[in-house]
């Protein structure tokens, strides 16, 4: 390997090897083909990546397609959605164009092929075609209407496209080799009567083209230099050139179809029939439910374009399927919202601390950086007062040694306040710790520059004043499945869901949570990343969803 394709994928090998014997730097254009029968996920933003990202790289035009050739699935809403999350991730399209754009052009291709003889209308039902393909080790049976003349199959397929036959009638077939080792070329079907309104041409069309008699003539149209899929569209290739060689008309450079692995994440399932039956069977609130492997979902969980980017790069692009641990997307998450996450007090399970030697009816302002890892980000006012919340599990009555937060007779410090001493507690009835009593040291304040600020404890807690406590709806996710690979196997994946992926819970937090807006994340310090929700608008109550823990809980386990 040359030192100038040492750091590069084998996609961009293959381009700079194509610059360098009969392309041109003005003959390059990417696509992103998605069909709008659904909303995109965490596999989709790879292939986003892939093509708008060597689009950049080679400073080329990229078009956003729509495979729309599929009128019983498709809708305008999936378009609009689909738009949304590849500007989101921070790329921009060249042209919008569909696969329907060329509907007449492809109908008129088909004649062609039908002139040479070499593209027959058979009138056997789906069945009894299916039955015919054969198998990989024995050829398949010819139609026993392969063989129809030229101008009986210009009359039924110009019938089909009036809707003169009924829905499954008849089939345009390509006439190609019935003992073809690869099966898809066993006289695959071109097109098929669906009586069926399409979300952009309404009722003007009766037969649809079929994806890959669609596919690479598009490309062709649309001028793609090179024509990136998925590794189950491989055997495809044979196929895509044989439609392009067929057409002895086309003129010009003509589109190369290269194939890369499918990102594969595990604890995550990203058929769409299956995401369908999680939302069916009311295991998750919908398509955009922060535990969907959505572009949705994620977003609303508080994924960045940013971490995505991070991610997909560093899994790298390869021509070898394998399985990327989630624990690397949610490392990638982390690293981005530690350097751009505002950092506030939340108390998520909370008890009562008293501090007996604070002066009553007194509120303290003290000083907290936004984010440590940016200075530039500013600064931020706490009130501290005599009447505190902090965590449950931060104070134990009886403590052993290895215990270094708060306990009777021991110091912790109050971060960004003062150090503090466990006194007493009270309890309920029940025998419930209630409220913890506490002593302080005037002159141990953080930052004061005191001796006694300097003073080492072993503990730090994060704490909210509870005069001034904003209260919150905390909404923690985790995994939607407990098991790595949910979907492999005989067992139903559903038996894998995590019973724990969702709890919901009353917290506080101080006052500068007030200032966060829709969808900006920032981390709830000591416990982990959280962005707001857009329920808080619809339910006028601040609802945040928890993004990511500070460090992988999975791994130990």
């Amino acid at each position: 390997m040359s030192d100038a394709t040492k750091g590069m994928n084998f996609i961009e090998q293959i381009i700079d090897e194509d610059l360098a014997s009969n392309y041109k730097q003005n003959q390059l254009r990417f696509r992103f083909p998605p069909e709008p029968n659904g909303y995109l996920h965490i596999g989709h933003v790879k292939a986003i990546c892939l093509n708008f990202g060597l689009g950049v790289k080679y400073k080329a035009p990229v078009n956003l397609r729509f495979d729309d050739t599929n009128p019983v699935k498709e809708e305008t809403v999936y378009v609009e959605g689909i738009m949304n999350d590849i500007q989101w991730l921070g790329f921009q399209w060249d042209k919008v164009v569909y696969a329907s754009d060329y509907f007449d052009q492809l109908y008129r291709w088909a004649l062609y092929l039908i002139e040479k003889g070499v593209a027959y209308v058979d009138s056997q039902d789906s069945a009894s075609i299916a039955a015919q393909k054969g198998t990989p080790t024995q050829p398949g049976t010819e139609s026993p209407y392969r063989n129809r003349s030229i101008k009986e199959n210009r009359t039924l397929f110009e019938a089909m496209k009036a809707g003169e036959h009924k829905q499954g009638s008849h089939v345009l077939r390509a006439k190609i080799d019935m003992s073809a080792p690869n099966m898809l070329l066993r006289d695959p079907i071109m097109y098929r009567i669906l009586f069926e309104a399409h979300h952009r041409t309404g009722d003007r069309w009766c037969i649809y083209p079929m994806y890959d008699w669609t596919h690479g003539e598009s490309d062709y149209i649309e001028k793609i230099s090179h024509s990136l899929c998925t590794l189950e569209f491989k055997p495809h290739r044979e196929l895509y050139d044989w439609f392009l060689s067929a057409l002895s008309p086309l003129k010009g450079l003509r589109p190369k179809q290269r194939e890369f692995s499918r990102l594969n994440l595990s604890y995550t399932v990203t058929s769409k029939r299956k995401l369908a039956q999680l939302i069916d069977k009311g295991h998750v609130s919908g398509w955009d439910d922060p535990r969907m492997p959505t572009i949705a979902g994620l977003r609303r969980r508080g994924y960045t374009p940013k971490a995505l980017q991070q991610f997909v790069t560093t899994a790298g692009i390869s021509k070898r399927e394998n399985i990327i641990d989630v624990g690397l997307l949610e490392f990638c998450v982390r690293e981005d919202l530690n350097k751009s996450a505002a950092r506030v007090f939340s108390v998520l399970d909370p008890i009562k601390l008293t501090i007996e030697n604070f002066p009553d009816n007194q509120t303290e302002t003290l000083i907290g950086q936004l984010n440590p890892e940016d200075p530039a980000a500013g600064t931020r006012e706490i009130p501290f007062s005599k009447h505190l919340y902090i965590e449950q599990d931060d104070f134990k009555e009886n403590a052993n040694r290895k215990f270094f937060r708060l306990t009777l007779g021991k110091e912790v410090r109050l971060k960004n306040a003062y150090i503090i001493k466990g006194e007493s507690v009270v309890k309920d009835n029940m025998g419930d710790i209630v409220e913890i009593i506490c002593s302080y040291d005037p002159d141990s304040k953080s930052g004061s520059g005191s001796e006694a600020s300097q003073r080492k404890v072993k503990g730090t807690l994060h704490w909210v004043s509870q005069k001034e406590a904003v209260p919150i709806l905390v909404r923690n996710y985790d995994r939607l499945f407990a098991h790595p690979s949910p979907d492999k196997g005989e067992e139903d994946f559903l038996n894998h869901l995590n019973p724990d992926s969702f709890s919901e819970a009353k917290a506080f937090a101080e006052p500068h949570i007030r200032t966060t807006v829709v969808g900006e994340p920032c981390q709830f310090q000591r416990k982990g990343y959280y962005v707001l929700d857009p329920d808080s608008e619809k339910y006028g109550q601040l609802i945040f969803n928890k993004t990511v823990g500070l460090r992988d809980n999975w791994s130990k386990p």
